[in-house]
C-alpha cells in the first residue's frame, strides 16, 4: 500500500466517523423541530440555523466532507467509498450506544450487519483494483448524473405513497448525495471538470434537505442508514463503470458481486425497521405528511 493510499485510508475513516456522529445530532435536532417544508425553504432554514444542536451536527458533517474530499484527491473513488461505506455499521453502533435510544431491533441489527459484511467484502475485492484508471467520458458521466437525478425525482413522486415519507426521502437523499460524491471526485481532477462543482453543490444541498425531512418521519438508522448505503454503492459503481477504475478478475471479481448483493439485502432490511407502537409510528409520519410540500 502506497503512502498516499494509507493517508487516504485514514482520512476516509475519520470522515465517516465524523459524518455518522453528525447524522445522529442532526436527526435529534430535526425530529424535535416544527414540521419542515420544501415549500417554505426560508422558514425551514431559519428553524435549522436557530438550533445549536443542528448547527453543531452540520459543522461536523461539513468537516467530514472536507476530509472526504482530501481522501479523494489521493486515492480512487471506489477505494475511498468502500472505506467510508463502513459508516453504516458505525452509525448502527452509535445509534444503540449513545443518546438514550432503545436497543436496535433484530431486523435492524441484521440489516446493518449484512451491509457491513458486504462492504468489507467490497473492500477486499478492491485489493487488486486500486489504480486510478482513466478519467472516463464526460458525456457518460453527465448521463450517469442525469439518470440518478431523474431516479431521485421518481422515488419522491412514487415512494412517499408506497414506502413512506422517511424511506422515500432517505432513498432520494442518498441518490442526490451520490451525485455530490461523484462530482467531488471529478472536481478534484481539475481543469474543465472543476465545473462539476455545480452538481456537487446541488447534490449535497438537496440531499441534506431531504434528510432533514426524513429525520422528522423516521429513525436515524433508517433514514441516514439507507442514504449512506446509496451514497456509497452508487459512486463505487460509477468509479468502475464510468471512470473506468480497475476491476478485479477471478475470485475477487466474484466477491465484488456478492458484496453488492449483501449490501442490497441489508438496505431492504433497514428500509423495513422493527414495528413500533401505533402512536409512536404515527406521530412522525403525521407531522411530515401535514407539512406543506411533504407530498
Amino acid at each position: 500500500m502506497s503512502a498516499g493510499i494509507a493517508v487516504a485510508f485514514g482520512l476516509a475513516l475519520a470522515s465517516t466517523t465524523l459524518t455518522s456522529l453528525a447524522y445522529l445530532r442532526e436527526h435529534d435536532a430535526a425530529a424535535a423541530m416544527p414540521a419542515l417544508s420544501m415549500r417554505r425553504p426560508l422558514h425551514s432554514l431559519a428553524l435549522l440555523l436557530a438550533d445549536r444542536g443542528w448547527l453543531l451536527g452540520f459543522a461536523m458533517e461539513s468537516s467530514g466532507f472536507a476530509l472526504y474530499a482530501a481522501a479523494l484527491a489521493l486515492a480512487p473513488l471506489a477505494l475511498v467509498q468502500s472505506i467510508v461505506a463502513g459508516g453504516i455499521g458505525l452509525l448502527a453502533y452509535l445509534t444503540y450506544r449513545f443518546g438514550g435510544r432503545k436497543p436496535l431491533g433484530s431486523r435492524q441489527i441484521a440489516g446493518a450487519a449484512l451491509s457491513v459484511l458486504g462492504l468489507v467484502a467490497l473492500a477486499v475485492s478492491l485489493g487488486e483494483g486500486t489504480g486510478e484508471g482513466h478519467s472516463g467520458s464526460t458525456a457518460a458521466v453527465l448521463v450517469w448524473l442525469g439518470g440518478t437525478a431523474v431516479l431521485a425525482l421518481a422515488v419522491l413522486a412514487i415512494g412517499r405513497r408506497t414506502l413512506g415519507v422517511a424511506v422515500a426521502n432517505a432513498l432520494a437523499g442518498g441518490l442526490l448525495f451520490s451525485i455530490g460524491d461523484i462530482s467531488t471526485k471529478l472536481t478534484t481532477q481539475g481543469g474543465a471538470r472543476f465545473a462539476f462543482a455545480l452538481s456537487l453543490i446541488a447534490g449535497y444541498t438537496l440531499g441534506t434537505t431531504l434528510l432533514q425531512l426524513g429525520y422528522q418521519a423516521g429513525a436515524a438508522l433508517t433514514v441516514a442508514g439507507l442514504a449512506t448505503l446509496l451514497t456509497n454503492v452508487l459512486p463505487i459503481l460509477a468509479g468502475t463503470i464510468v471512470l473506468e477504475e480497475p476491476v478485479p478478475s477471478g475470485a475477487l471479481g466474484a466477491l465484488r458481486v456478492l458484496a453488492f448483493v449483501a449490501v442490497s439485502a441489508g438496505a431492504v432490511l433497514l428500509a423495513r425497521p422493527e414495528p413500533q407502537p401505533p402512536g409512536a409510528a404515527a406521530q412522525g409520519q403525521a407531522r411530515a405528511a401535514a407539512a406543506p410540500g411533504s407530498e
